[in-house]
């Protein structure tokens, strides 16, 4: 069982200086491959000019990986299509690329399906979309919620993203006494960033779809 993620940056060629923003993406995939060493079946790399893709042998970190991504390449936005499945091809850590099998296909597909969405007006928002060969009623409800986590982080003003950017990405460890102080704000400043942006229902969310992936796709639990 593996997750494959298959990230497709949004308007690539609209982006000033590419050179300098592949340069920018490459040293962020670089620090991830390395602190999600243990994790990581095949490194994330970039495989065309607007796409990157990684392989990971467990679900725990995935959300934690794309936030990082999205948080660090923003205002430049990215579409990530998640597989759950088998890999046909050998497996090599340094040479990505040339995997192959259910997991990518799936990945492939959620990219695809995410564009076809976002020419349908009747379409939920959505920036992140996962697909696995069974368990179609529980992929629904991780959908729903990735789905609700997009369409709250759409509504996201730059000092709102500030504050929860810094919160996300320390794993939710730093007191709101230290942002608030990082920021030259009060706590309770911080405080009414995070009601108002919808940061605990997009927390909530993001920590329900993380326990399903844990209790049905881990490897412990995986049949």
């Amino acid at each position: 069982m593996y997750f494959a993620i298959i990230g497709d940056i949004i308007n690539s060629k609209s982006i000033a200086n590419r050179a300098e923003f592949q340069k920018k993406l490459k040293g962020l995939l670089d620090r991830i491959n390395s602190d999600y060493y243990s994790e990581i079946a095949a490194n994330f790399v970039i495989t065309l000019g607007d796409e990157f893709q990684g392989l990971l042998t467990s679900p725990e970190f995935i959300l934690e990986i794309l936030e990082r991504i999205k948080f660090a390449i923003y205002p430049v936005k990215v579409r990530f299509g998640i597989g759950i499945g088998g890999i046909d091809t050998e497996i090599s850590r340094e040479m990505a690329i040339g995997a192959d099998g259910p997991a990518y296909y799936h990945a492939r597909n959620m990219i695809n399906e995410l564009k076809a969405n976002e020419k349908s007006k009747m379409s939920a928002i959505s920036d992140i979309r996962l697909k696995a060969d069974d368990k179609a009623s529980i992929l629904d409800l991780i959908n729903s919620n990735l789905s609700l986590c997009s369409f709250i982080e759409s509504k996201w003003t730059k000092k709102q993203r500030d504050l929860i950017g810094e919160d996300l990405l320390q794993n939710q460890n730093q007191s709101q006494r230290k942002i608030a102080l990082k920021f030259n704000l009060s706590q309770s400043s911080v405080q009414r960033r995070f009601k108002s942006a919808g940061y605990y229902s997009y927390l909530n969310a993001q920590k329900t779809v993380k326990k399903i992936l844990i209790e049905e796709w881990s490897a412990a639990n995986a049949q």
